[in-house]
């Protein structure tokens, strides 16, 4: 393909039709993008109580104690299997 003065360059109605719908459908989301910016800017930022903040943090230690608590019974379960197949191995 060789571009040159001579070149001829056909668009239809549709192409331009699709092009145009394109370019006008990212200008107004562009600018509903724009609008929901400028209205969270306005929005209050969502405060954390002391009594909600302790209560969070209750549960996730509570939590990773469980997840904790949970791990040693898999290991000690592992370790028994383990020392059965020790003796069947022997």
């Amino acid at each position: 393909m060789k571009i040159s003065e001579s070149t001829n360059l056909t668009l239809d109605i549709k192409t331009l039709i699709i092009i145009i719908g394109f370019a006008v459908s990212m200008v107004s989301m562009y600018a509903k993008l724009q609008a929901d910016i400028s209205d969270a800017k306005l929005l209050p930022k969502p405060t954390l109580s002391a009594t909600e903040w302790a209560i969070k943090d209750e549960l996730i230690r509570t939590t990773i104690m469980q997840n904790a608590n949970g791990i040693e019974e898999i290991k000690n379960k592992l370790n028994t299997i383990e020392s059965r197949l020790y003796e069947i191995n022997k």
